[in-house]
C-alpha cells in the first residue's frame, strides 16, 4: 500500500501554467499548475483502481482497443491543439496521434502466459508475470503523445496503473489525450497531472511508485534516477543522444541527400534519435556539404497550422537560445555556415535550418545534443578515424551508415557504439522492436515486447508432480 511523505507542506491551489504558442511566443492558453500536495492522493487512487485493473487481461485488451478508437476519433480536436503548444506541422501531428494509436493496439494484443520450465526435477516450475503497481511517466515537448503512449500502452497493457505528467511547455494535449482515453478505461487507472518543477520530482520518488520511466536530458535522468533510489523504484531512462551519420566512400549524394536531411532535420531536429552529426570522406565533403544546403535553403519554415509550413520553430525560448549559444559558439570556433546561422527576424522561435562546414570536432555542436536545425559536416581521411568520432561521445542512443555496398555498410554499422543502427535511412522504428540505448543515453529497454516485460515482474510457482 503507498505511504504519504511525512512533513510535506501542501501546495498552493487554483494556480495556472500559461502555454506558449511557439509560432508566436505568446500565451495562447493555459493549464493547471498543480503543486506536489496532490500527489499522495493520485497515488493512492492509484493503487485502488490498480485492485481490479490487474485482475484481467481480457477486460485490459478491449479497453486498449477502445482507447485506441477514441483517439483516432479525437485526432481533429487533438492535432491542432499539439501543432499550436508544439510547434510541429500539422501533419505531423496528425502522424504522432495516428502512431499512439497504434501503440496502444499493438500492446493490447500482447499477453505473457505462463512459461513452464523443465530442468530435470521432479517439480513442475512455472513462471508468471505479475504487475508492479501504480507507475510514473515523466515526458518531454518534443513528442508529447507518442512518448507518452510508448510509457502508457506497456505499462497499462501489463496491468499496472499510471500517472502521467507532460513537460510544462506541452501540457494541453496531453491532458486531453488523458481525457479521451480515461473515457475508455476504468476511473484513476490513467492520470494526468500537470505542472512545474518540483511536481515531477515528487512523482518519481513517492514511494508508492513502483517503475518510473522518463525521458529527457541526462542530469534530469541522473535525478530520476536518485529519487526513486530510496525505494527501489524501477526506472527506464531514455536520455537523449548525438547520433552520428557515417558516410562511405561509395555512396551516392544526390540519392539520399533527402532522406539524410529529413533524418536531421525533421521536428526542427527536435527528436532524440535524430541525425546530429554527419561524418563524410574528404573527397565528398564539399558535394555533401553543398546538397545538404540547398536543401536547407529549400526547406519551407513557417508556423505549423499553415498547411505549406515544412519545418517549424523551436518549441520553446530556452532551447532556441541553446540552438543559439551553439551556433555562435561553433562559428567562433571556425566554423561556416552555408545555410542558414541565424534566427529569422519575425515573431516566434524560428530559427533558419543551418548546416555547418569547417566545424573543430571539439565544438560544443559536435560533441554534445544541440536538439536544433543545425547539423555540423565533418570530414575524415579514414574510415576508422570516422567511426572512433562517430564514438567518441558519451551518448549511445543510435546511428547509421550510408553507402551501395550493403555488406560493407552493415560491418561498419556494427562497430558503432550505440543501441541502434541503420543503413541508408535512420530513426525510423517498429512497435514490436526494442528501443534502447548505451552509455548516457539511457537506462532499461523500450518497445515491443520488452517494453511489456519492463512493466512486469516474474513469479515463479513450484509444485510436485503427480504421483
Amino acid at each position: 500500500m503507498p505511504t504519504s511523505r511525512p512533513g510535506r507542506a501542501p501546495g498552493a491551489r487554483g494556480e495556472r501554467l500559461a502555454v506558449i504558442d511557439p509560432s508566436t511566443g505568446e500565451a495562447f492558453d493555459e493549464a493547471p499548475d498543480q503543486q506536489p500536495d496532490i500527489v499522495d492522493a493520485a497515488v493512492d487512487r492509484a493503487h485502488k483502481a490498480w485492485r481490479d485493473w490487474r485482475s484481467d487481461a481480457t477486460v485490459r485488451s478491449g479497453a486498449l482497443h477502445a482507447a485506441a478508437d477514441a483517439v483516432e476519433a479525437a485526432g481533429a480536436e487533438l492535432a491542432p491543439l499539439l501543432t499550436r503548444e508544439q510547434g510541429k506541422p500539422l501533419a505531423e501531428s496528425y502522424a504522432e496521434i495516428d502512431r499512439t494509436a497504434a501503440r496502444l493496439r499493438y500492446f493490447a494484443e500482447l499477453h505473457p502466459g505462463p512459461q513452464p520450465v523443465t530442468d530435470g526435477r521432479p517439480v513442475r516450475s512455472e513462471i508468471r508475470w505479475r504487475p508492479l503497481g501504480p507507475v510514473a511517466a515523466i515526458v518531454p515537448w518534443n513528442f508529447p503523445l507518442q512518448l507518452a503512449s510508448a510509457k502508457f500502452a506497456p505499462a497499462l497493457a501489463a496491468g499496472n496503473t499510471m500517472i502521467l505528467k507532460p513537460s510544462p511547455y506541452t501540457p494541453l494535449a496531453t491532458r486531453l489525450l488523458g481525457s479521451v482515453i480515461a473515457a475508455a478505461l476504468p476511473a484513476d487507472v490513467l492520470t494526468v497531472v500537470t505542472g512545474r518543477e518540483p511536481l515531477g520530482a515528487c512523482l518519481a520518488s513517492h514511494p508508492g511508485i513502483r517503475h518510473v520511466t522518463f525521458t529527457g536530458s541526462v542530469p534530469t535522468g541522473r535525478a530520476v534516477a536518485a529519487g526513486a533510489a530510496p525505494s527501489l523504484a524501477r526506472v527506464t531512462l531514455e536520455l537523449g543522444g548525438n547520433d552520428a551519420a557515417v558516410l562511405l566512400e561509395d555512396v551516392d549524394v544526390e540519392r539520399i541527400a533527402d532522406r539524410l536531411f529529413w533524418a536531421a532535420f525533421r521536428n526542427c531536429g527536435q527528436v532524440c534519435m535524430a541525425v546530429k552529426r554527419v561524418y563524410a570522406p574528404a573527397r565528398i565533403h564539399s558535394q555533401v556539404v553543398e546538397a545538404l544546403a540547398q536543401r536547407a535553403k529549400a526547406a519551407v519554415v513557417g508556423p505549423g497550422l499553415d498547411p505549406d509550413s515544412q519545418l517549424g520553430p523551436v518549441n520553446n525560448a530556452p532551447q532556441l537560445a541553446r540552438v543559439e549559444r551553439y551556433t555562435a559558439q561553433a562559428r567562433a570556433d571556425g566554423a561556416r555556415a552555408v545555410a542558414g546561422g541565424h534566427r529569422l527576424d519575425r515573431p516566434g522561435y524560428f530559427f533558419a535550418p543551418t548546416i555547418l562546414t569547417d566545424v573543430p570536432p571539439h565544438s560544443p555542436v559536435v560533441t554534445e545534443e544541440q536538439f536544433g536545425p543545425v547539423l555540423p559536416v565533418l570530414p575524415y581521411t579514414s574510415l576508422d578515424e570516422a567511426v572512433e568520432a562517430a564514438n567518441g561521445t558519451g551518448f549511445g542512443l543510435g546511428g547509421s551508415v550510408w553507402g551501395t555496398d550493403l555488406d560493407r555498410a552493415e560491418a561498419v554499422a556494427g562497430r558503432l557504439e550505440c543501441g541502434t543502427a541503420w543503413i541508408n535511412h535512420h530513426a525510423e522504428l517498429s512497435l514490436a522492436q526494442p528501443f534502447a540505448g548505451t552509455k548516457e543515453s539511457g537506462v532499461g529497454v523500450a518497445g515491443g515486447p520488452w517494453g511489456l516485460f519492463g512493466n512486469l515482474s516474474p513469479f515463479v510457482l513450484h509444485r510436485p508432480e503427480e504421483t
